[in-house]
């Protein structure tokens, strides 16, 4: 089969595309023929030597996948061959990852496909999709009610937090860096986007917008600013934060034990199989009522998994361009 892998890690031009042997299939799992995959930031740092865990030798990279099942496992019971399915979490804790024409996958990390929902899209809501659930109803316990704030509303994260935010009928708050990423916020849901390039003072919009604080502030940056986190929360405000391992803010412990707010930490590759398939099968169900979008920003042959991390490695670590939404890799 064709894969994307490499042997060791380092920059992207580590990252091989070629010829590996197709996966066995164990009794608890099931192979897939793999349509497309995504990529994600944390398949750069990986690749990038972040010590994590050991790594299969070769090491296929991806967490995301989506395709047709065409060999399952002697004890699993709930799919079968040819059904369309998603699902993420490879790729880590050890396991080989996606970026290949076949794919194992123990059957707890596979969900079915809703009718009308195809296989890019699948890929691209994955991992991005499971972290914003994870996030609004695990850990900040959203409420219809609540205002949530979300750094970057088009982000491959953020776009899930603010549909799934709407979903429920929650007020969303969004930034963007410019008026088409602003309209695409829009498009999605927000009821207001503020353009960070454009806006002197975000804490001050922030405000105008939610006079009483808001519930949730959803934080993307790797490097917080929690002075102004904590004094756009409300009472009660809970926080999530989703990135920045290295990084070492100062934190206004005063007003934050005041308000009475929480901060929420999480990985979501650390979650039971139990709570990220409740997460599918919201997101499913989003996906076929069509509140649900994928945001995609390209789609690249899979034989492009290298330039595919130079990109994402750009946007997310460098800053030196900005994706809107997820690269899709196509395998066709």
């Amino acid at each position: 089969m064709k894969a994307a892998y490499f042997y060791t890690t380092g920059s992207p031009d580590v990252i091989q595309y070629g010829d590996l042997p197709e996966p066995d299939c164990g009794p608890d799992q099931v192979k897939v023929k793999v349509s497309a995959v995504s990529v994600n930031p944390i398949d750069t740092y990986i690749r990038n030597g972040a010590n994590y865990w050991p790594l299969p030798q070769p090491y296929i990279p991806g967490c995301d996948l989506a395709g047709e099942i065409v060999e399952v496992g002697s004890r699993v019971q709930h799919l079968r061959s040819g059904q369309l399915v998603w699902g993420s979490n490879q790729g880590l804790m050890g396991r080989q990852g996606t970026f290949s024409e076949f794919a194992s996958v123990d059957a707890k990390w596979l969900y079915p496909g809703p009718d009308g929902v195809d296989a890019t899209d699948l890929a691209a809501v994955a991992l991005v999709g499971i972290t914003a659930h994870l996030g609004l109803f695990q850990h900040a316990k959203i409420q219809p009610e609540d205002t949530v704030f979300i750094r970057g509303g088009t982000g491959g994260v953020g776009a899930m937090v603010l549909q799934m935010a709407k979903a429920i009928g929650s007020k969303v708050i969004t930034t963007a860096g410019n008026d088409l990423k602003a309209e695409r916020c829009r498009e999605l849901g927000a009821d207001a986007v503020i353009n960070y390039h454009a806006t002197p003072n975000l804490a001050e919009a922030i405000r105008q917008h939610a006079p009483n604080g808001v519930n949730v502030f959803w934080e993307t940056l790797r490097e917080p600013d929690f002075d102004l986190a904590v004094n756009a929360m409300s009472e009660n405000g809970r926080m999530i934060l989703m990135a920045g391992r290295d990084a070492r803010p100062a934190f206004p412990v005063g007003p934050f034990y005041v308000k009475g707010c929480s901060l929420h930490g999480f990985a979501m590759f650390k979650a039971s199989a139990e709570l990220q398939q409740v997460a599918a099968s919201d997101i499913n169900h989003w996906l076929s009522t069509g509140q649900l979008q994928a945001q995609i920003d390209r789609v690249m042959p899979l034989s492009a998994a290298a330039e595919a991390h130079r990109i994402q490695e750009s946007s997310t670590v460098l800053k030196q361009s900005s994706l809107s939404g997820k690269i899709v890799l196509s395998t066709d």
